[in-house]
């Protein structure tokens, strides 16, 4: 693995998080425009329509448990490990994950939390919290978002699976009487197998269980949104995880086209091994809530979702989903950066774009590369970058502008050793 050299010659001894200092080292890669984001917790603010998706999901499940806000501090062995995910996964890449220290990272996703609500005796719960991924920087993409994480399970014995198949008969009438299309494969499949250590027959019956119980849910996420009377068109996709198998990936098709929603699937046995109900059998989703937020309400950029402008907020109430009213569209301004890279420098778009986000925060609408060159005999790489800043709020000046592009220039020299062209 290749760490940018700039991580060991700018990297503060400690960050501080919740009233701790936590040593850095060379894994270190959290900026402090990450860290800003820990306490916000958009999932738990009334009226938010982050807050409005998760009660909704919440109210579809009420006999689980329910549970937020939990540290998004965890070890990069709970984060992985306990969910089966292999030594090369470039999930653990520092350029996709966020390290505190070797020892400590930010949660890629909910699922870190599996092996500990298991645990502690939780059978079936829903957990919604914020998680943090490396990435660029466009209307879809925010290194901060928020995912539900559900799951179930019974024990792998008759009186478990009766549990099962009174349930599946329930949810089967529910979804017979309702509008809805289904499009399905086989519970299990050569491609999509059942695991070594489990039972077929079960697996079929909890896999059926897993997919009626998010057909309903989706069913009432996206029922009521449809246009002319049509029925709700829904499809399921074999997928990969390291977590689950068989795996499943979930579409609907909403406003004219096939929209991915989730990805789901029966647990591995490793994991429920690792949380100490190794005769337990049963299946896991994780949705992402800005994804769905983004259809439901039509807000076209996911940068939205953090404002403050109060011309955003007024227009959303707690538990009613609404059409977001754009109400503004302010000049774009691009301005380009080009530069040589020093040769012993390693540096990734990731890397590009956190730097941009700590200099102009969500000013930014998107970064784009336009050119890379190498020179034929100094075999040195020359990089080009576009910025588009665009506030959502408010106009911004050419001196503004020129301002924080300033910044992001030395800001690059400095953590980089760049050259600029």
């Amino acid at each position: 693995m290749v760490f940018p050299r700039w991580l060991g010659r700018c990297r503060p001894a400690s960050r501080r998080m919740y009233g701790t200092d936590y040593p850095t080292d060379a894994m270190t890669n959290v900026s402090p425009t990450i860290l800003s984001k820990l306490s916000v917790q958009l999932h738990t603010q009334p009226a938010h329509p982050l807050s409005t998706l998760r009660s909704l999901i919440e109210s579809h499940f009420p006999a689980y448990s329910h549970l937020s806000s939990v540290s998004p501090l965890v070890t990069p062995h709970q984060n992985f490990d306990l969910l089966s995910f292999p030594p090369d996964h470039p999930g653990r890449s520092v350029t996709d994950s966020y390290y505190i220290n070797n020892d400590l990272m930010l949660r890629t996703h909910t699922s870190a939390h599996e092996v500990d609500v298991f645990s502690r005796g939780e059978t079936k719960w829903l957990l919604t919290a914020d998680v943090y991924r490396r990435d660029e920087i466009d209307a879809s993409h925010y290194p901060v978002f928020h995912q539900t994480e559900g799951c179930r399970i019974v024990s792998a014995d008759a009186s478990g699976m009766q549990e099962i198949r009174d349930d599946n008969v329930r949810l089967e009438d529910h979804l017979r009487r309702s509008h809805i299309l289904i499009q399905d494969v086989p519970h299990l499949s050569p491609t999509n197998p059942c695991q070594p250590a489990h039972d077929p027959k079960h697996t079929e019956l909890i896999a059926r269980n897993l997919k009626l119980s998010l057909n309903s849910l989706i069913l009432r996420l996206f029922g009521g949104q449809q246009a002319g009377g049509e029925p709700l068109r829904v499809r399921w996709i074999e997928a990969t995880f390291p977590w689950t198998t068989p795996s499943f990936e979930v579409e609907v098709f909403f406003r004219g086209k096939w929209l991915e929603i989730l990805g789901c699937g029966v647990i591995h046995q490793a994991t429920l091994d690792n949380s100490n109900v190794p005769n337990k059998l049963g299946w896991a989703f994780g949705l992402g809530l800005e994804r769905i937020g983004m259809v439901l309400y039509s807000i076209p950029d996911i940068r939205l979702f953090w404002s403050q402008d109060l011309r955003f907020l007024s227009q959303f109430k707690q538990g009613k989903i609404t059409t977001f009213k754009p109400y503004s569209k302010y000049p774009a301004c691009f301005k380009d950066v080009s530069f040589w890279l020093p040769a012993d420098t390693t540096l990734h778009d990731n890397d590009f774009c956190d730097l941009v986000r700590d200099v102009a925060g969500d000013v930014v609408e998107n970064v784009k590369i336009t050119d890379t060159y190498v020179h034929p005999k100094s075999k040195r790489m020359s990089v080009c970058y576009r910025i588009n800043y665009r506030s959502m709020d408010r106009s911004l000046s050419n001196d503004e502008t020129n301002e924080l592009h300033a910044q992001v220039t030395s800001r690059l020299q400095e953590q980089f050793g760049v050259e600029i062209r």
